[in-house]
């Protein structure tokens, strides 16, 4: 069998477990037994975290497939998937780690599972280095939807740094094949709105401070727009643990979504939080691009796997980006280009991405 695995250097270009992410999820849906060798070489802390081994461990027990080298500290893993199937599957980082990486690892396997699925996926829901569940919610869930399926995703509990303690269900059935996207026009910005929250043993005022701030620092750049962000408090029996943070969305004529977003944490000044949420937003709508830098990688796996020509307008690419390229054409027959958008104003930054999809068929369907 070794002479057929797929080997893949896991400690080039972002170097983190993205790159784990990407090319289990596309072994496992193209059935092609891989070795991951140097995982996570550049971090501080070589090797899979939790976070890393509960994503392997849910794409295993997905595919019923065989997983070597499965444990914390590891640095190579090798992993021959099976046939994928749905039901109810749980994964469980038993830390703060993030199940908005759970959800980007397992999400493209179980729309080519035999049956619907149900993802209990448990962790930190608002994690440092890892999307929020709110811009999983309100920014990443519709516009991932535009590839032509749906999913449910119900937030049974939040959790935060650093015991985590979460859990969020994801539901979703099947699809025969992926539509590409067309996402090319930004269009104007129609409304800014977000949630500041604070969780635990925090008050209210934290969550109106942040708030606050946000909207003064956009108020600067945009000035005719009404802004609304929500200050929350998370009901006690949906929170576990102490937390805060912000996302503020802006949303354009077109149905593109942009966000930024922030964490608080002990120290660390409830206006400051605001203000670099809001700092985010302004940058990502400075570009000109229709998706913010935290979207941009996310979509990489479904355009490479969709029927026909799907393309993006972007800013930067980012380096999260350029690895999730790299190993979707490494392991698929997706081609990507990206080229240096022609604007109308040089001084924006922005460029498309185009991709030929593979157009992945279900086989169970």
């Amino acid at each position: 069998m070794d002479g057929d695995r797929v080997e893949i250097d896991g400690g080039i270009m972002e170097g983190g477990g993205q790159i784990l992410r990407v090319s289990t999820a596309l072994s496992c849906l193209l059935g092609l037994p891989l070795r991951v060798r140097r995982i996570r070489a550049g971090r501080s802390q070589p090797g899979l975290r939790p976070q890393h081994l509960s994503g392997l461990e849910v794409i295993r027990d997905l595919c019923e497939g065989k997983l070597e080298g499965g444990e914390i500290g590891s640095t190579e893993i090798t992993f021959t998937p099976g046939k994928i199937k749905g039901g109810t599957h749980i994964a469980d980082t038993k830390t703060a780690g993030s199940v908005c990486l759970l959800m980007q690892v397992a999400m493209p396997c179980v729309l080519f599972a035999a049956s619907p699925s149900e993802l209990r996926l448990k962790g930190g829901t608002n994690a440092e280095m890892a999307p929020q569940i709110d811009y999983t919610v309100m920014v990443f869930k519709p516009i991932v939807e535009k590839f032509n399926f749906t999913f449910n995703c119900d937030i049974k509990k939040r959790g935060y740094y650093p015991q985590g303690g979460g859990e969020v269900v994801v539901q979703m059935s099947p699809v025969k094949e992926l539509s590409p996207i067309n996402l090319t026009e930004r269009g104007t910005v129609t409304k800014i709105y977000g949630r500041a929250f604070v969780a635990g043993a925090l008050p209210i005022k934290l969550a109106k401070d942040m708030s606050a701030a946000a909207v003064r620092c956009i108020r600067k750049e945009i000035r005719d727009l009404y802004i609304n962000i929500q200050p929350v408090r998370e009901p006690d029996d949906q929170a576990f643990g102490t937390g805060s943070g912000i996302i503020v969305v802006a949303e354009t004529s077109t149905g593109c979504l942009l966000a930024g977003s922030s964490l608080g944490k002990r120290g660390k000044n409830a206006d400051k939080v605001g203000i670099e949420a809001a700092e985010i937003l302004l940058r990502n709508l400075k570009h000109g691009g229709t998706v913010d830098d935290s979207l941009q990688d996310q979509l990489i796996i479904f355009m490479a796997l969709a029927k026909g020509v799907s393309r993006v307008k972007s800013g930067p690419i980012t380096l999260h980006t350029q690895t999730a390229i790299h190993f979707a054409e490494q392991l698929t027959k997706a081609k990507f280009t990206v080229t240096k958008a022609e604007e109308e104003d040089p001084s924006k930054d922005t460029y498309i991405i185009e991709c030929q999809g593979t157009g992945m068929i279900n086989p169970n369907l």
